[in-house]
């Protein structure tokens, strides 16, 4: 068999990924924090961008607001036929869309002149004396074990019964409970070579000490006791202290289920002076451990801000989410096109960087602009009336209204907040299936959520709502959703059933 070499030519089609455009998409996906500490990395690696200082700010502060004045006045001279209640979307930077855009050659032996601000400067800053980072004087996280480690250490014990509260101590969890037992515990504290062993009667005595340490009905080895502890604690002259000390040593598992009307015939108690016990007991802690709660707090910025003006609803983007960037014109001004140097190439390759980098800002701000407007349009029910007029929406109502991919509504929706006059939400929030009515038309199951909230806020709390009794209301409301439906949402919410929603009023 004879091979012999050929030399063929194909041809085809095939999409390949620039890097220009994954930079954009990984932009495009950044939560606002991200996105910050990306530009800050680019600031710090391409001498080619720069942040403006203070005067180019003002400066350039002024004539974007009266750009944006000039603007708003066209639009509402050619929307002025509109409905009271028709959306406008921002102009969020006018000058993005002017002539000054960024050229892709840069003329020769000239400075570069053409600046391009990726977002409007943040507001002016006070005085730097008073305007300290609020975390750095925030008071350093102190635990359940470093609160109850300090009341330890200025408690006067022995060196025996110290080394037994500490073994306690070990065995208390983030609730304040004592999660392991008192034999345990004594076993551990056991040594073979000890003349005089520890004895379960002290571990038991130096547990009763540490119970009476802050918060009220730590070391507890159930809820019983927890309570008990907490009741104990209580002033001799509290009303109802007793009975409260007897329904929780005899009753609690009647109270636990709710069996009112056992618990009336044991206890001996009528139905206002058992309504005055649970009073009692309800104002005690099952988890002390929670009231030294101290984590930090998530603080979320908004990427986009929707206010009402005029009867429009406008959207805007944050001018706080990421600093204001351009291209250095001194660094620019160096670079002459008929030079191959290293460094001319150094600098040309950085420019290149922040051009890309520059219009991957431009791209992914006019993009969420662009869906955060679709959404506002789209719900304006539930910025008007709230969560009851929620529409369905999906990802692909969206991605057609602005003609892109549904995954790049995702990415675009994901970890990006807007700010509302009824809160800051999710852009994913406002994303929901439907329900069909008997009209025909559609309910968002948002929407079904905030009814069912509503159905068990205004029920009795001797007869709560079971979850067949809300399907049958709501059904009586054109909404049809099965009992396992209504389930399901409930549970979301996080409302327990009707059982443990009985209350005795």
């Amino acid at each position: 068999m004879v091979m012999k070499a050929s030399l063929q030519l194909k041809m085809g089609q095939s999409l390949t990924m620039t890097p220009q455009l994954q930079q954009a998409i990984r932009l495009l996906q950044l939560s606002t924090l991200d996105l910050q500490q990306e530009i800050q990395q680019a600031l710090d690696s391409n001498p080619m961008l720069e942040t403006p200082e203070e005067d180019d700010t003002e400066a350039s502060d002024s004539d974007r607001e009266q750009k944006e004045r000039d603007d708003r006045d066209q639009a509402e001279s050619t929307t002025a036929s509109e409905a009271d209640n028709s959306w406008e979307e921002s102009d969020w930077s006018a000058e993005n869309n002017s002539s000054d855009a960024i050229p892709d050659d840069l003329p020769v032996d000239t400075a570069w002149d053409d600046i391009y601000q990726s977002a409007p400067a943040p507001a002016a800053r006070g005085d730097d004396d008073n305007d300290s980072d609020f975390e750095s004087r925030s008071p350093t996280t102190e635990t359940l074990h470093d609160h109850l480690e300090w009341q330890l250490n200025l408690t006067p014990m022995s060196e025996r019964d110290s080394a037994i509260a500490h073994a306690l101590l070990d065995a208390v969890d983030d609730r304040g409970y004592l999660v392991s037992d008192l034999e345990e515990i004594h076993s551990g504290l056991m040594d073979d070579e000890d003349e005089d062993p520890v004895e379960l009667d002290e571990v038991e005595a130096v547990l009763h000490r540490l119970q009476h340490f802050d918060p009220p009905g730590v070391f507890a080895r159930d809820l019983q006791e927890c309570l008990l502890i907490q009741l104990n604690q209580l002033p001799p002259d509290t009303p109802w202290l007793d009975k409260a000390r007897l329904v929780i040593t005899h009753y609690i598992n009647l109270l636990g289920n709710r069996d009112y009307a056992q618990l009336l015939r044991r206890s001996r108690l009528k139905e206002d002076q058992l309504r005055d016990v649970l009073a009692v007991i309800t104002s005690l802690n099952p988890h002390p451990g929670n009231a030294l709660d101290r984590s930090e707090p998530d603080y979320v910025i908004p990427d986009v801000i929707v206010r009402k003006d005029k009867g429009r609803w406008r959207v805007e983007l944050n001018p706080e989410i990421a600093p204001r960037i351009r291209v250095n014109a001194s660094y620019a001004s160096l670079i002459r096109r008929a030079d191959s140097s290293a460094d001319n190439t150094y600098l040309r390759d950085q420019l290149q960087e922040a051009k890309w980098f520059i219009k991957s800002l431009q791209s992914r701000n006019e993009t969420l602009l662009k869906v955060a407007t679709r959404i506002v349009e789209h719900q304006q029910g539930f910025l008007d009336h709230g969560e009851e007029s929620m529409k369905p929406l999906i990802l692909s109502d969206i991605a057609q209204a602005v003609e892109m991919h549904e995954s790049t509504i995702s990415r675009v929706t994901t970890q990006k907040y807007m700010h509302t006059p009824r809160g800051i939400f999710e852009l994913k929030y406002f994303f929901s299936s439907h329900v069909s009515t008997e009209e025909g038309g559609e309910c968002s199951s948002t929407a079904i959520r905030a009814m069912i909230r509503k159905l068990i806020a205004a029920e009795t709390p001797k007869k709560p709502l079971s979850d067949s009794k809300i399907a049958t209301m709501l059904g009586e409301q054109g909404i049809k959703v099965a009992r396992r439906t209504v389930a399901k949402y409930r549970e979301a919410m996080h409302i327990p059933p009707s059982n443990e929603r009985k209350r005795l009023v």
